[in-house]
């Protein structure tokens, strides 16, 4: 039996991120806020005493998040991570419909946020302007804008 990348389906040394662990304390309240940010919800279950897992998937993403009881041992808001989209103040736009609180767009860097300027890169270049938002309990999304990819990017 040959190897799956000998088979074509993956590439020889590719890794693809595939689920990311959130932290939560509380998963009702998780799964409510993820339902409401437009997230496919893929899976709900408890197969077993204290353990729960309930996966998402936001939009158009090949990486799914996980949260739930008995997947982690981060603490609660611990959690960072970065959303891309193709268009910065319609996403923005989208969330607040979505009774989201966002933060306003800036661009610049990121971090420090002393750094940052407001609205989005007035020539809208592409990796240049952020949103943020957090969930129940504090965890970080960072939304970048992304029109075009470096090379060496799919």
């Amino acid at each position: 039996m040959s190897s799956p990348a000998a088979r074509g389906l993956i590439g020889e040394g590719e890794m693809h991120l595939e689920v990311d662990i959130i932290p939560v304390a509380d998963v009702d309240r998780s799964k409510q806020f993820y339902e409401r940010l437009g997230w496919r919800l893929d899976d709900d279950v408890a197969p077993m005493d204290g353990l729960r897992i309930v996966q998402f998937t936001p939009p158009g993403s090949a990486c799914s998040i996980t949260l739930g009881i008995g997947i982690t041992t981060a603490a609660p808001g611990s959690a960072e991570a970065t959303l891309t989209v193709p268009d910065i103040e319609a996403a923005h736009k989208n969330l607040v419909s979505r009774d989201i609180e966002v933060s306003d767009v800036w661009h610049g860097p990121p971090f420090p946020v002393e750094a940052r300027q407001p609205g989005p890169d007035p020539e809208r270049t592409s990796y240049g302007s952020f949103f943020s938002f957090n969930d129940p309990d504090s965890n970080t999304w960072l939304v970048q804008e992304v029109t075009t990819r470096r090379p060496g990017r799919v």
